[in-house]
């Protein structure tokens, strides 16, 4: 029998700098996606998925000519199979988890991650097969399979595991320190809208960019400083301002914090200070936060969380805090008394 378990992700610094080719500061937490595989004699992939009380077969005499938008098993096996791999035993899997779905911790991707990291073992090559390769793989089998607008973060965090800074151009990390005091994870209860708030992000972030290299064309972000944004303002299109600020200030908060969880013991109150700003440009500029959830982070800052951001592409889903020891209670049930559906500590997985 094959069992494995992979973490969720948080992103703590840097949501909507990735498809900039801009750096995240992004870690995994102690929420899983299972999964058990037993071989079977038929040529076959028995899946279950336990918690959405579903299940299918997937012959593995299927050439994977034609692959449905967002079926992760089937593209994950297209990627390896042009990569040489060949799959001909079959297995009964069941796949379970704790980590919420469509809330901004990266559910999706952690399948992915499990799905290779299954593949990968039932082909004896666990052992030579990199944890870079394995989110290279996930990123290509989740976002470029389906020409999705997402960037690397999420397979890149999850597959690699800890407390990362990650250059999201060559997928390149550095590790961090994970001593950022008490984590809590809030559910709002309102469903993410993960396609529609990246591809406005996205396209708008890289419009405001490419006005400007049409007048500089060897304008780079990753050389950019924060009095970039006055110089080059009057040529960014209105429409485009809010996403040129957010770009800009974005990267140099993340910087910031990378600056100090490089250090054996960070100091949470800065990187705290360092989250609200972040969420701030996340709310005003990107617009990604829905007045629920500002209410909801407001209460837990209100009642002693050092920082407080919404997790993922935004629109709904979950949101994480910053909290010291003695204020951990307080917060909880503030997140709890302004609607949140769930709340619970996780720390990071190293």
């Amino acid at each position: 029998m094959i069992q494995l378990k992979v973490p969720a992700r948080i992103c703590f610094y840097g949501d909507h700098q990735d498809y900039l080719g801009l750096p995240v500061i992004a870690g995994t937490i102690d929420r899983f996606i299972q999964l058990k595989a037993s071989p079977i004699p038929e040529k076959k992939f028995h899946i279950k998925l336990l918690d959405l009380n579903d299940e299918f077969v997937i012959d593995l005499k299927d050439g994977l000519k034609q692959v449905v938008q967002d079926d992760y098993f089937r593209s994950c096996m297209a990627v390896l199979k042009k990569e040489g791999f060949h799959f001909d035993e079959g297995y009964a899997i069941e796949v379970s988890g704790n980590i919420p779905v469509n809330a901004g911790l990266s559910s999706s991707s952690a399948l992915v991650v499990a799905w290779l990291r299954f593949l990968v073992a039932i082909m004896g090559k666990t052992d030579t097969i990199s944890d870079f390769q394995i989110g290279r793989w996930a990123y290509e089998a989740e976002v470029l399979f389906f020409d999705q607008p997402g960037g690397l973060m999420d397979q890149y965090t999850i597959a690699q595991k800890g407390l990362l800074y990650i250059d999201t151009q060559s997928g390149e990390s550095v590790r961090l320190s994970a001593d950022v005091g008490k984590l809590l994870v809030a559910e709002s209860g309102l469903a993410k809208k993960t396609l529609t708030v990246l591809k406005n992000a996205r396209v708008y972030a890289q419009n405001a960019v490419a006005a400007i290299q049409q007048h500089h064309p060897d304008f780079n972000l990753k050389e950019s400083t924060p009095a970039d944004y006055e110089k080059y303002r009057s040529m960014v299109p209105q429409e485009y301002q809010d996403h040129w600020y957010a770009a800009i200030f974005n990267y140099q908060i993340t910087l910031q914090a990378k600056e100090e969880l490089q250090k054996k013991h960070p100091d949470v109150q800065k990187l705290g200070r360092l989250m609200n700003e972040h969420q701030a440009i996340l709310q005003h500029q990107i617009k990604n936060t829905p007045p629920e959830m500002v209410n909801m982070m407001e209460k837990a800052l209100q009642a002693g969380a050092l920082g407080a951001k919404t997790i993922g592409s935004g629109g709904g889903g979950c949101m994480v805090a910053m909290v010291l020891d003695e204020n951990v209670d307080k917060v909880k049930n503030a997140f709890l008394d302004a609607g949140a559906k769930a709340i619970y500590e996780v720390a990071i997985t190293i």
